[in-house]
C-alpha cells in the first residue's frame, strides 16, 4: 500500500455525471403515492413543490448516469475534488491491522457534504425562473449549504431550523443569516402546521419532520416559490454520489479497495453519496463490500423501524414514501447530532436494507462523542456530531479486525467538521451528556397508527 497520507485528484477529475443506483438494484423501490388516492405519483405531480428537473430526477428509474450541468460542475471546483485521507493516526491509536480511509467532505465552504446537492437544486430553480426557496434544517448544515447556493444564484431563501438546534447551534444560524437567508425556529407561529404543534405541545423543541411541514406549507402558499430538501429523496442521494465516484479513483491511487464502507445516517444523503457508487460493483458480482449505515440509538429507523408507506413530514403534507420508519409523529430525543434526528429512511436505502444488501448499527450518543474525541486526537480534525456516528462504527470494525487478526480496508465518509458544534463537546467533556434509548413499547406505539399499505 502507498505510504501517502492524502490522495488528491485534479479539477478535471470531478465527475461529469451523477450515478443513479436504482437501475442496478435487484429490487426497485416502490413508488411514492398520492396520500388521497394511494396511486403512484408521476414527476409532473411533484412540479408544484420541486423544480421540474429535480422532480424528473426523483422519478428516474432507468438512467444509470445523469449529466452534471457545466455551471454546477464549475461551482463544484470551489472545493472539489475533496481529499481521501489515510487515517494512520487512528490506526496507530487503535493498534489495528485495518487500513482506515476517510473522504473529507468537511473542506467545503460550509463545512459539510450538503453543498453537493444544494448547488444543483438552486441551479435548477434559477433555470426555471423561480425566485424563492424554502427548506428545513436540523443541525444547520443543509440550511447553511442552501443559503450559500441560493446566494450564488440570486434566490431568496427561508429556512425552518429545528428549534433545539436553533438554540444549541447559534453560529450555524449566523452562517445562514450571513449568506442572506431568513432563519425561523421550528415549530413557529408562521404556519398552520407550526401553530397546531405549538398549541398541542407548547414546549416541543421540534424535529426535522416538523420543520419539513412548515417549509412545504410556505412553499405551496408563496408565489414563484419551490421547496428544496437536503436528504431522504432520490434526487438528493443522486447529487451526493460525487463523493463515492471520487473516492473510487482515490482508492485506486492508494492501491486499495474498501472491504467496508460506512456513513452516518439520518435520511441517507451522505451514506448514499459514499456507498452507492461502490454498490454497483457488488450488484455486478465484481466485489463483496459490506455497507454500514450508522444511526443514533435514539432515532433507530433502520435497525428498529418498520417498512411501510409514511409521510416525510409530521403534518402529513408530503407524498407517502415507502420507508423504514418510526412513524412520522416520532419525537426524537434532543441529541446533539441534529442532522440525524429524522423518523424515516429514504426509499432506496430502505429497500436496500430490507433486501439485506446493506447493514445498519445504532450508536449511543456517548459512544459517538468518545469516538469523535479519539479521532480528533489522532487525526487533528474535530468531526461533526453526525459524522462521529460513522467514526464510532469504523472504530468498532477496526477493533473487530484486531480481535480477528485480519487486515481490512475500511472507508468512511467524514460528512462534516464540528467546529461550530463545540457547545456539544463542552457538555461531553463536562460529563453533561447522556444516552437516550427508545423502548420497544415506544416504537410499537408510534408505528401502530400507520396505515398498513405494504
Amino acid at each position: 500500500m502507498s505510504e501517502s497520507k492524502k490522495f488528491l485528484l485534479q479539477e478535471c477529475d470531478i465527475p461529469t455525471a451523477w450515478y443513479n443506483v436504482i437501475p442496478a438494484m435487484p429490487v426497485k423501490p416502490r413508488p411514492m403515492l398520492n396520500p388521497a388516492t394511494k396511486q403512484p405519483l408521476t414527476a409532473e405531480d411533484l412540479f408544484p413543490l420541486f423544480s421540474e428537473e429535480a422532480a424528473r430526477q426523483e422519478m428516474n428509474f432507468t438512467d444509470s448516469w445523469i449529466e452534471i450541468p457545466e455551471e454546477v460542475r464549475d461551482l463544484y471546483k470551489i472545493w472539489r475534488p475533496t481529499p481521501l485521507v489515510r487515517a494512520r493516526g487512528l490506526e496507530k491509536a487503535l493498534d489495528t491491522p485495518a487500513r482506515i480511509y476517510f473522504k473529507n467532505e468537511s473542506v467545503s465552504p460550509v463545512g459539510s457534504h450538503k453543498l453537493n446537492s444544494a448547488i444543483p437544486q438552486a441551479y435548477y430553480c434559477k433555470q426555471q425562473g423561480v425566485t424563492n426557496i424554502t427548506t428545513e434544517t436540523g443541525a444547520g448544515q443543509w440550511g447553511a449549504a442552501l443559503s450559500l447556493a441560493s446566494r450564488m444564484f440570486g434566490l431568496e431563501l427561508a429556512v425552518y431550523m429545528v428549534k433545539i438546534s436553533y438554540s444549541q447551534k447559534p453560529y450555524r444560524r449566523s452562517i445562514m443569516q450571513t449568506y442572506g437567508a431568513e432563519v425561523i425556529a421550528s415549530p413557529s407561529m408562521s404556519t398552520k402546521a407550526g401553530r397546531k404543534i405549538i398549541t398541542e405541545h407548547p414546549n416541543y423543541q421540534g424535529s426535522l419532520g416538523t420543520a419539513i411541514s412548515e417549509a412545504v406549507e410556505l412553499a405551496m402558499s408563496t408565489p414563484n416559490c419551490k421547496y428544496a430538501l437536503g436528504s431522504v429523496l432520490n434526487h438528493v442521494a443522486l447529487h451526493q454520489t460525487v463523493i463515492g465516484l471520487e473516492a473510487e479513483k482515490q482508492m485506486e491511487m492508494a492501491g486499495d479497495y474498501p472491504d467496508i464502507v460506512i456513513g452516518c445516517f439520518g435520511g441517507g444523503s451522505n451514506f448514499a453519496g459514499i456507498a452507492f457508487p461502490f454498490m454497483r460493483h457488488n450488484f455486478a458480482g465484481e466485489r463483496d463490500t459490506t455497507f454500514i449505515a450508522a444511526e443514533p440509538a435514539s432515532c433507530p429507523k433502520l435497525t428498529r423501524g418498520v417498512m411501510q408507506y409514511d409521510f416525510g413530514d409530521e403534518a402529513g403534507y408530503t407524498p407517502l414514501i415507502p420507508m423504514l420508519t418510526l412513524g412520522h409523529n416520532f419525537s426524537p430525543a434532543n441529541i446533539h447530532a441534529g442532522g440525524l434526528r429524522y423518523h424515516g429512511a429514504g426509499a432506496v436505502v430502505s429497500q436496500l436494507k430490507n433486501d439485506g444488501l446493506m447493514d445498519a448499527v445504532d450508536i449511543p450518543q456517548l459512544e459517538s462523542f468518545a469516538a469523535a474525541t479519539a479521532f480528533a486526537k489522532a487525526e487533528g480534525i474535530i468531526p461533526a456530531p453526525e459524522s462521529a456516528h460513522a467514526i464510532a462504527a469504523t472504530i468498532r470494525e477496526a477493533l473487530k479486525a484486531k480481535e480477528e487478526g485480519r487486515e481490512k480496508a475500511i472507508l468512511f465518509n467524514l460528512s462534516g467538521h464540528g467546529l461550530i458544534d463545540m457547545t456539544a463537546y463542552d457538555r461531553y467533556i463536562a460529563g453533561d451528556l447522556s444516552n437516550h434509548e427508545v423502548t420497544d413499547e415506544e416504537v410499537a406505539a408510534n408505528i401502530a397508527g400507520l396505515e398498513k399499505i405494504i
